[in-house]
């Protein structure tokens, strides 16, 4: 199996979802790179937004690829909104083991809807996540909202 950069053997969790039809967290996927959503949430609708390139910064992205992340993270603004009606939303990236990254070679954005009163606490406190909603109904939820932004850019 080849990464998304074509180039090596993948085990990267990111180039083996960039593959269309691989990854059923996958909620859309564009041209250079997609959204997913992250298989360990802090929050109900917790997503990412991923270059399909295997590179480990932001700095190493082309103009291309930054854009369509930057587009694919204020859809997923709109989506979470649409979807969850947040009372914030934290989106950050993490480059480098020390920083936080979990996957560190392969750069994304998370987008981690938020309440006042959430329990996120719980995973830094006890190492254990409370989510109320399964992860196929986060997916029903989301994936036609970001078909139907798709749909209005064209």
């Amino acid at each position: 199996m080849t990464g998304a950069s074509g180039d090596k053997a993948s085990e990267c969790v990111f180039c083996d979802a960039s593959v269309a039809g691989r990854d059923e967290l996958v909620l859309v996927r564009g041209t250079h790179a997609f959204v997913i959503l992250n298989l360990y949430p802090y929050n109900n609708g917790h997503l990412m937004v991923v270059p399909r390139r295997h590179v480990a910064s932001l700095a190493a992205l082309s103009a291309a690829e930054a854009g369509e992340i930057m587009r694919f993270t204020q859809d997923a603004e709109l989506a979470l909104h649409e979807a969850y009606q947040p009372q914030g939303i934290n989106v950050g990236v993490n480059l480098g083991r020390a920083a936080g990254a979990g996957i560190v070679h392969h750069v994304h954005v998370h987008l981690v809807p938020r309440w006042n009163g959430d329990t996120n606490f719980m995973s830094v406190v006890g190492e254990v996540r409370v989510l109320p909603e399964d992860m196929s109904q986060t997916a029903a939820r989301l994936r036609p909202v970001f078909e139907r932004l798709q749909r209005d850019r064209t």
